[in-house]
């Protein structure tokens, strides 16, 4: 049964693939309009009325025509609901929308005749209004905060766009349109669901009655193309010198933690990182919804299953993470740990699955260790704390600290060693940090990535694996070089 079944509504636009650019380029009325057929419409409906002394030159009149054209040209494909992006389907819908047009009786430009087919194409092929948001390479998230209020982050900053949905129900359209190939669900019982776009891109919706001010989607991106460690060191994210301590530390097996707060791109440097891990090497990935991307061939992605309608058949990040241990995997990659899969994943790193990687949510190394504390007590063990703290000091080699900046800027502020216990309390020392030295006239901080002086108590780790890194990695002054960063 379709969501808007389900709610009350209307039935949803089928499922179908995103339209190129091309499809929507060149597309113009016939001089004249052809016969109409018994029985369908020679102009908009009432409810519609757009004549010569009010054009639909604005976004709202625009979005209504285009609809309108979508109702229409769905109808005269009859059952043909799937509709795969080829030449031949491209014509068909460059045919029927020059038809449909000439039956609106309304008269454009030759650019708002093409903004128009783009907007029909969106509807039938696409994700609607914010298809177009979508194929902007510069948007980085869009949010869907009700259907006349979508946000765009760009550039690690806000901004409101003038994109908007018809109503409430177009809205739950696009999002049945989106969870449907995944077999996921959403309706007033379980009024959120968790999805992906065809591209990878991780989408999140809520409605009402859970989402007090209508529908909401927030969609994170997914790139394109994959960022590699050099892409971070040119955007300045990171040093080379940090740059050529993560993957000495990567492919020596250390395990390592990601922390950050949402939107600082922790699952970007996780992906870059997991770049460094060798090709010879079995790697179980877990996710809850899929959206890394690994280089290598030899790569086994699981993800977690929500519960079915009666309730059952849920399969959580858990559940994977016991499964694979029985997979023979060298290296275990989990997505974000969220709850109780946190002690199940201490105890993989330390029982031979070393060289393991993960994120989770926090604002600086410490915060990160009390967020594994308090995740590991939802495993429901009822073990002590200072158990749990030795697992995680036994466990845990690196945190790496992302972090957003007020200005955008995403940088690793901190790479920080777990060097074990002290009494009652796990030791950490940073090995490189992040400097806020300022702002510019203009906003922008300005900061400094730079080494400690200290050098991790792994070295010999790193060394046994043939990396014998410089000490003017780790900030020493060699007598007569000059110190460049």
């Amino acid at each position: 049964m379709s969501l808007l079944k389900r709610l009350g509504g209307g039935s949803p636009q089928p499922s179908e693939p995103v339209a190129t650019a091309s499809t929507m380029a060149a597309v113009a009325p016939p001089p004249q309009a052809p016969a109409v057929a018994p029985g369908e419409p020679r102009g908009l409906p009432i409810s519609t009325p757009i004549d010569d002394a009010a054009q639909p030159t604005d976004q709202q009149r625009m979005l209504e025509l285009s609809l309108w054209c979508v109702d229409r040209i769905q109808a005269s494909l009859g059952n043909q609901n799937e509709l795969k992006r080829s030449p031949e389907t491209e014509k068909l819908l460059q045919e029927r929308f020059a038809r449909v047009y000439q039956q609106a009786g309304v008269s454009l430009s030759s650019e708002q005749v093409k903004q128009l087919f783009t907007m029909v194409c969106d509807e039938l092929m696409g994700f609607g209004p914010i298809q177009q948001l979508l194929n902007d390479d510069a948007i980085s998230e869009v949010m869907v905060n009700g259907y006349d209020k979508i946000y765009i982050e760009s550039k690690g900053k806000l901004q409101l766009t003038p994109v908007r949905f018809a109503n409430d129900e177009h809205v739950l359209k696009v999002i049945d349109r989106i969870i449907r190939p995944l077999g996921r669900r959403i309706d007033r019982k379980w009024p959120m669901v968790d999805a992906r776009l065809p591209d990878g891109s991780r989408v999140n919706a809520i409605i009402p009655p859970c989402a007090i001010d209508g529908s909401t989607i927030t969609i994170r991106k997914f790139s394109k193309n994959k960022l590699k460690v050099d892409d971070l060191v040119r955007f300045g994210s990171m040093t080379p010198e940090m740059a050529e301590f993560l993957r000495a530390c990567v492919v020596s097996r250390l395990n390592i933690v990601v922390s950050g707060g949402t939107g600082s791109g922790k699952t970007t440097l996780l992906n870059v990182l997991s770049n460094f891990i060798p090709e010879d090497e079995r790697i179980v990935t877990i996710e809850d919804s899929a959206e890394l991307q690994l280089a290598q061939d030899h790569v086994v992605r699981l993800e977690a299953k929500p519960a079915e309608i009666d309730g059952t058949g849920r399969v959580q990040i858990r559940d994977l993470v016991i499964n694979s241990l029985r997979m023979r995997p060298e290296r275990v990659v989990i997505g974000e740990c969220r709850g109780g899969e946190t002690l199940d994943m201490l105890q993989a790193m330390n029982t031979g699955h070393d060289g393991s990687l993960t994120t989770l949510h926090a604002n600086t190394p410490r915060d990160a260790l009390a967020r594994m504390e308090t995740m590991s007590m939802m495993a429901g063990m009822d073990l002590p704390l200072k158990v749990i703290r030795e697992q995680i000091a036994s466990a845990i080699d690196i945190i790496v600290q992302q972090t957003r900046l007020e200005d955008g800027q995403r940088k690793v502020s901190f790479i920080t060693e777990v060097q074990g216990m002290e009494g009652d309390t796990v030791v950490l020392q940073d090995i490189f940090k992040l400097d806020i030295m300022g702002k510019t006239p203009e906003g922008k901080i300005q900061c400094d990535l730079k080494p400690t002086g200290v050098r991790p108590r792994f070295t010999p780790r790193l060394e046994s694996h043939g990396f014998k890194l410089p000490p003017s990695i780790f900030g020493a002054q060699i007598p007569g070089q000059k110190k460049g960063w």
